[in-house]
């Protein structure tokens, strides 16, 4: 199958070819700041931290080599042009996007309205899984455990609102632990007005203020659609293991500053040592959240216990992130190998979970065989 994997790279990043029989299609902008950069340090400290950097597109495009033939598209302003003229047969879409609250819809929106199928869940639930407000409101509305929010502009919103402190505060419209610091617990109404006004100023945007959960955190992978969804061995997230001045948070500085190639720490555990009721209760809430947001081929959800040990949602991620390298501590990745296949084999596997869903699906150009043996599917 001819394949455009399209993708927002950091702006530091330069993309290489990538050997045959994928074809890079060059892109003039990939060196250049990315439009509306923000003229504050501050502001742009994790402005691109959604961005995939090189090795990752690199290593999906090698991936998706093995069995069809890929072509890099960048989603910048000329990715419209080239989606267009590509004759592709479906998009493997990893783009976050460039700009807006609904950024992360603009390429499935794009494929969609060129016919292109694509990988992953569709513009709906992409902008609603960034908005971090709306999702909790559609998995109470199911009956699916969020712990208990508000949104505000201003600390005037959020004064009189009947939460209990400690609060937990971030941006509505984020990922990637963007805005989130060890400052974003809060146990005070002072320090809630520093972090609301932190947020508005830094991101533009409304703070979701959140009752903290005080349990074990976890991150969950799934992969799949339907009867075929499967709910990869859980991540624990080892509080413990940060640095002394850190609060049990898992912040932009635990994931992008203390936790480094360079200097790792052993942040994560997985499989996650739990019992069978705990397991059982984290892959069911799991499930839930998956279809009544209607995620599709794959995904990975933020849990938290609360103070009755039960799994709340903190957020889902229709676009996970897939660092290569195991010493980078990707997530998603961690719960594959644990499953017992390895990086090629998982892109495969969300690809063709796509086309199994799209009725694409052809066993003879496939990782089928090898995938099914490792991961039970």
């Amino acid at each position: 199958m001819n394949v455009a994997l399209v993708f927002n790279v950091k702006k530091e990043s330069i993309i290489e070819v990538v050997s045959s029989p994928s074809k890079s299609v060059p892109s003039s902008e990939s060196e250049k700041t990315p439009p509306n950069e923000l003229n504050s340090d501050k502001k742009a400290i994790d402005k691109y931290a959604e961005w995939d950097t090189r090795q990752t597109i690199d290593a999906v495009a090698r991936a998706l080599s093995l069995y069809h033939e890929v072509t890099l598209v960048e989603a910048d302003e000329n990715a419209y042009d080239r989606l267009r003229d590509g004759e592709f047969d479906i998009a493997f879409n990893i783009a976050e996007g460039m700009n807006g609250v609904s950024r992360e819809a603009q390429v499935p929106a794009m494929l969609e309205f060129l016919g292109i199928p694509y990988t992953g869940s569709d513009p709906l639930t992409l902008a609603t899984c960034l908005d971090k407000s709306r999702t909790k409101e559609i998995l109470s509305y199911h009956g699916i455990a969020t712990s208990r929010f508000v949104v505000a502009n201003s600390f005037k919103e959020v004064s009189k609102a009947p939460l209990r402190y400690p609060l937990f505060v971030k941006p509505l419209h984020e990922g990637s632990s963007k805005g989130i610091y060890n400052s974003s617990y809060v146990k005070n109404a002072q320090a809630l007005q520093r972090e609301i006004e932190r947020i508005h100023d830094d991101y533009e945007q409304p703070a979701l203020i959140e009752e903290y959960l005080p349990g074990r955190e976890f991150t969950v992978a799934l992969l799949g659609n339907g009867n075929e969804l499967r709910v990869l061995p859980p991540v624990e997230i080892r509080f413990d293991s940060l640095p002394s001045e850190a609060l049990p948070v898992y912040s932009y500085e635990a994931k992008w500053l203390w936790d480094t190639k360079e200097s790792p720490i052993e942040v994560f555990k997985c499989p996650a040592p739990i019992d069978d009721s705990l397991q059982a209760k984290i892959e069911n809430v799991c499930r839930k959240a998956f279809e009544v947001l209607n995620c599709r081929d794959w995904s990975r959800i933020d849990i938290r216990l609360d103070s009755e040990g039960e799994p709340n949602i903190i957020e889902v991620n229709p676009l996970p992130g897939i660092l290569p390298d195991p010493e980078e501590h990707s997530c998603f990745p961690m719960a594959s190998r644990a499953a017992g296949f390895n990086y090629d084999q998982m892109m495969n596997a969300v690809l063709n979970a796509a086309l199994k869903r799209l009725g694409l699906y052809s066993a003879e150009r496939s990782l089928s065989e090898g995938f099914a043996q490792a991961s039970g599917m």
